[in-house]
């Protein structure tokens, strides 16, 4: 098979690019909490990543029928949920640690669904590796924070499910757009209790857009174009290395250091992550094969 014009090259330095982006800006958007607090945090990253989307999308608010709309609904509200479950965990845990708690959620997901016994190998790599986080001992890890990080995934398993249904349901990022409009608004008044008057001055407005861009139309557009080249499994793959680039910026903008067993942990999940992948990737196409 010949290989997607343009090459695999190129496309994986955007996957990468996005995923650096995104972190850089969770390490700005943790500055930032100590004057608009992370719900604030969560209200400016949502209004301005649904104004960009909205601007590209314009969507239409006709033709679609009520069950559509119910589900753009708890879409919107999956997106307002999971953004301020991981903001309040990153307010009380390392960046690193914080994603990688996350991403538990996609991967049991993806053990669940892939229906082979050789996943659950995953899943007990998976719980070593957050065993692991813990650095020997669980009480230097803020407990509320975990709990938080843990809602996170949880959200983050429940966002894939509706963000399927929706763009089922809706064309192109007319769903996304409308979802994440209605999620900013479901988070107005919970930012605007947390940030108060810091609203009101115009460079940490600007520094919420900036997160924004940095945290979801960069890394969104990046992963668009890749998709276009790469093959899914490598393409969810190259996601589970979203902890290991956390954890470097957490270390490089916020001074946040970890331990070996720590970083051994994040080794284990990013393991049994690219495993659960492979695994469903083989799973799925033994099931398209026919059987000779």
């Amino acid at each position: 098979m010949a290989a997607p014009r343009g090459g695999t090259t190129p496309a994986i330095l955007l996957v990468i690019a996005g995923l650096a982006c995104q972190e850089v800006g969770a390490s700005l958007a943790v500055l930032l909490f100590p004057t608009v607090g992370p719900l604030g945090m969560v209200m400016l990253r949502l209004v301005f990543s649904a104004v960009v989307l909205l601007l590209i999308a314009r969507p239409s608010l006709r033709g679609h029928s009520r069950p559509n709309w119910t589900a753009v609904a708890l879409f919107g509200l999956v997106l307002a949920g999971m953004n301020a479950l991981f903001y309040l965990a990153l307010e009380r845990l390392p960046l690193g640690v914080t994603v990688t708690i996350e991403v538990l959620g996609p991967l049991v997901l993806s053990i669940v669904a892939s229906r082979r016994a050789s996943a659950w190998l995953w899943a007990l790599l998976a719980l070593a590796g957050v065993v692991a986080l813990g650095g020997g001992g669980w009480d230097r890890l803020d407990p509320v924070g975990v709990l938080f990080a843990l809602g996170a995934a949880a959200s983050w398993a429940f966002y894939i499910l509706a963000s399927a249904r929706v763009g089922r349901a809706f064309p192109k990022l007319d769903g996304l757009a409308l979802a994440m409009a209605i999620g900013a608004i479901i988070s107005l008044p919970f930012g605007i209790a947390d940030a108060g008057a810091a609203l009101l001055r115009i460079e940490i407005v600007a520094l919420g857009a900036a997160v924004a861009v940095l945290s979801s139309t960069i890394p969104y557009a990046f992963e668009l174009v890749a998709l276009r080249r790469l093959p899914a499994a490598v393409f969810a793959i190259l996601m589970s290395l979203a902890p290991a680039t956390a954890a470097l910026a957490g270390f490089v903008f916020l001074g946040q250091h970890m331990s070996w067993l720590e970083i051994g942990g994040i080794a284990l999940v990013i393991a049994a992550s690219i495993g659960a992948v492979r695994s469903s990737t083989r799973a799925a196409r033994e099931t398209a094969e026919p059987i000779a």
